[in-house]
């Protein structure tokens, strides 16, 4: 009789797991197709940025420096491995420290990663990468927007960065880095299976008055809606 109640208890609970698995899966593939649509606030579209993805993380490309905000004074040319000076973009994501600075690539995925990641287990990271130009494609569209919409999506992305005392964003010193462009920063939030990197990002559009998804676990919600 215990086997039976065992065995009962175990398949009950293995199907809530499957049915949870199957209503993400759906939710994931259909919200995205909600739009959020852009706001005209009515001035002029003068500033580009640029939604930019390596084929899982989106990120907010947005330009180094101009009359508005300065993003090297914050995130330093110095703490690339390059430490160049003539980029001209900054590209900013926010996802699970784990899966940034572990798993350089699918194959490196640890089960411990992915399930720390997935239930709001581990810490969260801002990747900023560093950008002499950028080439639009189908992994890379650029977005006018305004000035006071620009305004608004730094506010919404220097939010995200953890800070120390003097109010500057705290380097996460690794060797994990991507490339001789890039650095890692701590950052406020948890990562879970609702709140993806690509969700930020959408959100970071929505912040910005843009087109966006109505929510969106991946990539694909997002560039949905700029072919």
């Amino acid at each position: 009789m215990k086997v039976k109640i065992i065995l009962f208890y175990f398949l009950k609970t293995l199907g809530i797991i499957l049915g949870i698995i199957v209503v993400y899966a759906l939710l994931g593939y259909l919200l995205p197709f909600i739009e959020i649509s852009a706001k005209d606030d009515g001035e002029n579209k003068e500033i580009p940025i640029y939604i930019y993805t390596n084929g899982v993380h989106t990120d907010i490309v947005m330009p180094v420096k101009n009359e508005l905000h300065d993003w090297s004074a914050k995130i330093p040319f110095g703490n690339t491995k390059s430490k160049r000076t003539d980029y001209q973009f900054v590209g900013i994501g926010w996802g699970d420290k784990g899966f940034y600075l572990d798993t350089p690539t699918w194959a490196d995925l640890k089960f411990s990663t992915a399930f720390n990641a997935a239930f709001w287990l581990s810490e969260s990271a801002m990747h900023c990468s560093y950008y002499t130009k950028m080439t639009v494609a189908d992994d890379c569209k650029m977005i006018m927007i305004s000035k006071s919409q620009y305004r608004d999506l730094v506010k919404f992305v220097d939010e995200k960065f953890d800070k120390d005392a003097a109010g500057n964003y705290i380097l996460i010193p690794t060797n994990a880095v991507y490339d001789d462009n890039d650095a890692f920063y701590d950052a406020k939030g948890k990562y879970s299976f609702l709140n993806t990197c690509n969700t930020w990002a959408n959100d970071a559009l929505k912040a910005a008055g843009q087109k966006a998804a109505f929510w969106t676990p991946s990539d694909y919600g997002i560039f949905l809606h700029y072919k």
